[in-house]
């Protein structure tokens, strides 16, 4: 695709536009499920301006267009949009207008100037943000029953049709059946009568159902709607296998067609529905014509964040399968990197194929994050092939990955020494490793939140004015997505309580700005701890299963409880894994996990 073509096309959607007396369109990267990945046939923001990263809003008026994106994307946001006529606006940089801001600006000297969005692509709550945000820049107008991608999209891929499939009662733990009646419950003490469900994580959850519509998670596109006496699956019965159908029969789940959802909305007759504004696509959110419209999230991402026994197993299981993968990788990649030529996307692909050789491996779970050097302080940082840097035998590799398999997900952060490191990188290493193993020894109350325990994974930084700006923890899906809630580990506030059975992520980091960045990231499983005459404690285990990187270490700096709990963790892994490993890759293992010596009283 030339740049010409994208001149192109922003020329045909301004003749639309013109039609419809629309002054500008906004195209987000998001669709009507509003998950993380978005199947093809919704990437109209990257068919518009030829820009394909993951995050990025694009918006087009008459005579200029703008693409917002984030610091992952500067450098291939740049390339990508030379000769488009597209400007770059650097999100959370110092002087960047917000999207309506710029609108504003672009359209003050308009009489009656509307601005269009697709209402099935964006949530109720971001439509509502912006019709009010845009009202407020000289009465701006917001359509939202118009798509221009109809008539300009040429070649259009298809809705998403990979097979529908169940995933065993063996993994899952709880039968559909169970988990409606365990929704329903909820619903009865809540005095809900209907729950509109558009997250395809908890859909798949909630019907043990997979698929393969979706990028790197197990998920098919799908709305489901819950009632007392009913619930129906608005999904594409040819893409089910006759399991699938027949566990929905069993189950007393309807299955209608996904095309059929606005209908079925518009027909409903309860007297209240529970929908989530940020989930539920603004279209179907208004089709609704009830008495009462609840705005909330669902009891399901609490349930589903809570792991049953069976999933526990499936975690433990898919973490030394894991666990062996990355062990052949790291024994490899030094003489690797020392012998040349190896990438930051060459290493990716060969963590991928000692993935594919474990037994149950299904796919990666999000795209992995390579960074060498000063790409590692580039928190989200994807290489393309514009940014893909050569390896060399010096410096920090942050390799952040994970994988998919049938009975268990992984997410994984390890940085890793590639040759001669500064004083500097020694010390911010040990940094981030002193909060990591500070968190993973936490003990705290039932019902704590992750905020009241994030500190502990920053103090250290703290101290010495360091810290770092994204989350330290996520959920943890069970073969779903890698990316879960409702409970978080991070310093703004989340009011979802940690509880027993939670998975979440310990992944304190730190980066310094075009010089390198740390992270170590182990996911984690909240246990109980001891019961007291002030309440039941929890504590956290680590279910990763992998050596951390003992070269960068400074000793001296580490508490006499880190050096143990360090010490444990390593006696751990080796002991775990090396039944599963060869006589080299145990003996490799044998002094990547050899125990410190605290030099600290």
């Amino acid at each position: 695709m030339t740049n010409s073509t994208i001149v192109q096309r922003i020329d045909e959607l301004r003749a639309i536009l013109r039609e419809e007396k629309m002054d500008a369109f906004i195209f987000p990267s998001t669709d009507p499920h509003h998950g993380e990945y978005v199947p093809d046939h919704w990437k109209g923001r990257e068919y518009v301006s030829g820009f394909n990263g993951s995050a990025g809003t694009v918006v087009v008026t008459l005579d200029e267009a703008a693409l917002w994106t984030d610091s992952r994307y500067f450098l291939a946001a740049e390339e990508q949009l030379q000769g488009t006529g597209i400007v770059l606006m650097k999100e959370r940089m110092q002087g960047t207008p917000s999207i309506t801001g710029w609108l504003g600006q672009k359209l003050c000297e308009v009489k009656g100037a509307v601005v269009g969005v697709d209402g099935m692509v964006n949530s109720a709550g971001t439509v509502k943000e912006w019709a009010e945000a845009l009202k407020r820049e000289g009465g701006i107008t917001l359509r939202t029953n118009f798509d221009p991608l109809q008539r300009l999209w040429k070649n259009r891929p298809p809705l998403p049709s990979g097979s529908i499939v169940v995933h065993p009662l063996a993994y899952a733990g709880e039968s559909c059946a169970e988990k409606l009646a365990r929704v329903r419950q909820w619903m009865k003490e809540h005095t809900v009568c209907g729950i509109f469900v558009s997250a395809l994580d908890d859909i798949a959850w909630l019907t043990n159902l997979r698929g393969t519509d979706v990028h790197c998670t197990p998920v098919f596109v799908a709305y489901m709607l819950v009632m007392p006496e009913k619930a129906v699956l608005f999904a594409d019965k040819e893409q089910m296998t006759e399991d699938a159908l027949l566990q929905m029969r069993q189950s007393g789940v309807e299955v209608a067609p996904y095309s059929g959802v606005g209908d079925a909305l518009k027909q409903y007759g309860e007297y209240n529905i529970l929908m989530d504004e940020g989930e539920t696509s603004y279209t179907l959110y208004n089709k609704v014509r009830c008495m009462e419209k609840r705005n909330g999230a669902s009891p399901v991402p609490m349930m589903k964040a809570v792991k049953n026994d069976a999933e526990i197993a499936g975690f433990r299981r898919a973490m030394v399968r894991d666990g062996v993968a990355m062990v052949r990788f790291l024994r490899w990649l030094k003489p690797a990197v020392q012998a040349g030529g190896q990438t930051e996307m060459s290493i990716d692909r060969q963590l991928t194929l000692f993935r594919a050789e474990q037994e149950q491996f299904r796919d990666i779970s999000f795209d992995t994050i390579a960074g060498y050097q000063e790409h590692g302080a580039i928190v989200h940082y994807e290489a393309t092939p514009e940014t893909d840097a050569l390896l060399k035998a010096e410096g920090f590799l942050l390799l952040d990955s994970g994988a998919q398999y049938a009975d268990g997900t992984t997410d994984i952060t390890r940085t890793i020494v590639l040759g001669p490191l500064t004083p500097e990188q020694r010390h911010v290493y040990t940094l981030v490793l002193k909060g990591h193993i500070r968190l993973a020894m936490a003990k705290f109350p039932e019902g704590a939140t992750g905020t009241q325990i994030d500190m502990m994974a920053r103090s250290a930084m703290w101290r010495e004015g360091m810290n770092y700006m994204h989350g330290t923890g996520h959920g943890v899906g069970s073969y779903l997505s890698v990316h879960e809630g409702p409970h978080q580990i991070r310093m703004e506030w989340r009011g979802a309580p940690l509880l027993p059975g939670m998975t979440v992520t310990n992944e304190p980091g730190l980066y310094l700005d075009h010089r390198f960045g740390v992270r170590i990231e182990n996911t984690m499983l909240v246990t109980p701890y001891m019961q007291t005459e002030f309440g039941k404690f929890l504590q956290l285990e680590p279910l990763t299963l992998c050596p951390i990187d003992m070269e960068p270490v400074n000793a001296e700096e580490l508490e006499p409880e880190e050096t143990l709990w360090l010490n444990g963790y390593h006696r751990h892994v080796f002991e775990t894994l090396s039944p599963w490993l060869q006589d080299e890759e145990r003996e490799w293992l044998r002094q990547a996990t050899r125990p410190i010596i605290c030099q600290r009283k």
